[in-house]
């Protein structure tokens, strides 16, 4: 069997996200253990802000091909006023007009990094119910990464605890996940 192919998506385009920095951690760790990623940044995508009477975008068909093309995918997202940014709840929906299989075919990761103590608790419930609710599998733990501003080790690296082996949970379990998918 072919080593999976797991995704990244970051939900925040800023320069020097601290979600972006979450993805680089988690990405090292899924490298480290032999495991080809694919980074896809929603920002080369060129989707509008959804509306019924839009014709779909031409990006949208390159979106839905990457995300076809990963076995598994891990989202991380910034929290905004206790609920996903625009531009992650924009990509789902353009995704959807399109079919459930970029949902139902893979399995799915979800993570946060807030710059306060509450870890992106209320944007990893919304992610993880919008994404059931489509009919994602989403395993468990998810992670979530307060106090941003300690959670990091010189390199980059994700040394904040319990974050740190809660990532190694989530990234085994996907793997497992996957294997037995």
């Amino acid at each position: 069997m072919a080593l999976p192919v797991i995704g990244f998506i970051c939900g925040s385009l800023r320069k020097g996200s601290i979600n972006a920095q979450l993805t680089s951690a988690l990405c090292a760790r899924v490298e480290a253990a032999g495991i080809e990623v694919r980074h896809l940044d929603l920002g080369a995508y060129d989707l509008p802000i959804f509306h019924g009477d839009l014709e779909s975008p031409a990006g949208l068909t390159q979106l839905k091909s990457d995300l076809l093309s990963c076995d598994g995918l891990i989202i991380v997202t910034p929290e905004y006023n206790g609920s996903l940014p625009a531009l992650l709840k924009n990509a789902i929906d353009w995704v959807t007009t399109k079919g459930m299989d970029s949902f139902t075919d893979q399995i799915y990761g979800i993570a946060a990094c807030t710059p306060g103590p509450l870890s992106g608790i209320m944007v990893l419930r919304e992610l993880n119910y919008i994404l059931t609710r489509i009919g994602a599998d989403v395993v468990t733990p998810h992670v979530g990464v307060g106090n941003a501003d300690n959670a990091f080790d010189v390199d980059g690296a994700l040394k904040a605890q319990p974050s740190s082996d809660m990532a190694d949970q989530m990234i085994a379990k996907l793997l497992a996940r996957i294997a037995t998918s």
